[in-house]
């Protein structure tokens, strides 16, 4: 592969500690592995990165999790626990040239056998040929590669070098690792935090896994002058409300919407609310919402329940009309509809089946006796000859053949016994029936 990268001017590496007046997070960063919380499924003796500092070996890797959950923390602890030279670039404020130096610095240092961690913050904001500019790199060992990134990686790196990585997940912090890093922060300050128990649940459940945010919370409440502990109200009114994490064209965005739908073709109502209020609260465009549960009152619904969708595009109409936040009792409406409602995707099948047939019959000629004849020529040569008209047919119904010559007849749609469309099934048989007598 070509060296994309010649060396120049070489950078410095990044520092091995705090600096003086740093923010809380990052003078209580860990300084062994064994110290990192909330993440032992990788750090602990049985996990990916745990295996990897036993051996004192590591492969290049990309770690993906959500902000503040120690990604950076653990790039610094690898280098150290395996002796290597520890670099930092972020994506969001590097280029090429910066690429170009870390690489020639990473040479010069491979051939006095010092090997070389590279760790790229927000790895995913690189583009596609600057990506593509890692590979030679990793794959001749100059540098270990560890990526962040709080995307999905099959999306936003490519797959050339999402081969030559291991993608290993963090977990939001939970409860318990968010209790520990403040009572490490209060040993750090050497007093409590003014909270009753209940405000320092709230501050823990408000980090929403987020330890950076957190700790930036407790350092805001150690740096007031306050008369005594606060309550949830105080605290609130002191911080502030966070504002929910949710990227609107982000995986973020499609895991709420997945898990709205699945609740929904579940017929979990309180649970379809719960994701229907993450995504409302957090931002979502309600009408993106709308079109979803319009789509789902087709696929997951159709004939079970034929007012699914009369609902949903009543409640599209509500919302329109109204606006938020009145309209978005409408949309919630129409959700715990649908969620409740007999689910069936026989017409979401019937529809998939009646693509391909129509793909790969293509241009067969209906019969003769159901095309028009708006010309003598055509009625001459056949055209709607023998045509039965239903409506004069005993019960309304001819039982006439319908399908190509060359086509025998299909069968796409089967209802279910569920709902309306168990109606629908016994009207289904009874015609055939009297096809079969007729014919």
């Amino acid at each position: 592969m070509a060296d994309l990268f010649a060396p120049e001017d070489l950078p410095e590496t990044a520092p091995a500690g705090p600096r003086e007046g740093a923010p809380l997070a990052d003078r209580l960063r860990p300084a062994s592995l064994a110290e990192v919380v909330g993440q032992d499924h990788l750090t602990g003796e049985a996990g990916a990165i745990g295996r990897m500092v036993a051996a004192g070996k590591l492969s290049s890797m990309i770690l993906w999790g959500p902000p503040g959950t120690g990604k950076t923390t653990i790039a610094r602890l690898l280098a150290s626990a395996v002796g290597l030279r520890f670099v930092s670039l972020s994506a969001v404020f590097s280029g090429v040239a910066d690429l170009k130096k870390v690489f020639a610095e990473a040479r010069q240092m491979a051939k006095a056998g010092q090997r070389t961690l590279l760790f790229v913050d927000e790895i995913h904001r690189f583009n596609r040929a600057q990506q593509d500019g890692f590979l030679p790199y990793v794959e001749d060992g100059t540098i270990i590669l560890v990526g962040a990134t709080t995307e999905n990686p099959s999306f936003e790196l490519n797959a050339a070098l999402l081969s030559r990585c291991q993608v290993l997940i963090l977990h939001r912090l939970n409860e318990a690792a968010l209790s520990e890093l403040l009572i490490r922060a209060e040993a750090l300050a050497g007093r409590p935090l003014p909270l009753d128990a209940n405000a320092r649940a709230a501050l823990v459940a408000s980090a929403d896994g987020d330890g950076r945010f957190v700790l930036n919370q407790a350092e805001t409440l150690f740096d007031i002058d306050l008369d005594g502990p606060l309550d949830p109200a105080g605290l609130a009114a002191l911080l502030h409300r966070r504002v929910a994490v949710y990227d609107k064209d982000r995986e973020g965005h499609y895991n709420l919407i997945s898990a709205l739908h699945k609740s929904l073709r579940g017929s979990d109502p309180d649970a379809a609310l719960y994701y229907l209020a993450r995504m409302l609260t957090a931002g979502e465009e309600p009408l993106y919402v709308l079109r979803r549960l319009v789509r789902f009152a087709s696929e997951d619904i159709g004939l079970a329940d034929p007012q699914a969708l009369v609902q949903c595009l009543a409640a599209k109409d509500a919302y329109d009309f109204l606006g938020s936040p009145e309209g978005e009792l409408a949309i919630v409406q129409a959700c715990l509809y649908v969620a409740t409602a007999p689910k069936s995707n026989a017409a979401y099948k019937a529809q998939g089946a009646a693509w391909r047939s129509a793909k790969e019959t293509g241009s067969l000629m209906p019969p003769m006796n159901i095309v028009n004849a708006p010309t003598k020529l055509m009625k001459d040569v056949g055209y709607g000859k023998g045509y039965a008209y239903d409506h004069d047919a005993e019960e309304g119904f001819s039982g006439a053949n319908y399908w190509p010559d060359e086509m025998e007849r299909q069968t796409y749609y089967s209802p279910t016994d569920r709902g309306f469309e168990a109606k629908v099934k016994e009207r289904l048989a009874y015609w055939e029936e009297r096809r079969k007598e007729r014919n």
